[in-house]
């Protein structure tokens, strides 16, 4: 499971990958899609790159290209699950919060009638 910086890096990526499975993107760029963030620069992007890279979502590969630092980011099958992934852990959050809110009214309901019986 992501944290939340990694789930913002990883959706960028992810819009900037999703058809052709590869890009080639500049820090700037990819700093340029995520939220704003007081202390999120290029080096902590680069060390959460790194580790999706490691999680097995995407190969990333750095190069220069006419003086600037790029990445080549090429999508493997995490990295291709992972809206999938995204939008099943939003609504197994919507399920447990149903049955949480459902468990709530029925234990209410189950003390309100023992108090009127006794």
């Amino acid at each position: 499971m992501l944290n939340k910086r990694e789930s913002e890096v990883m959706s960028a990526v992810y819009s900037l990958s999703c058809e052709k499975g590869i890009c080639l993107v500049s820090p700037d760029e990819l700093l340029s899609m995520l939220p704003a963030r007081k202390n999120f620069g290029e080096p902590q992007l680069e060390k959460v790159l790194s580790e999706l890279a490691l999680d097995n979502y995407f190969e990333l590969l750095s190069s220069e290209r006419k003086g600037e630092k790029t990445y080549v980011i090429s999508l493997r099958a995490n990295g291709y699950a992972f809206k999938r992934c995204s939008v099943q852990q939003k609504r197994d959050f919507a399920v447990k919060l149903g049955w949480a809110i459902a468990s709530a009214v029925i234990a209410f309901l189950v003390g309100w009638v023992l108090k009127w019986i006794f």
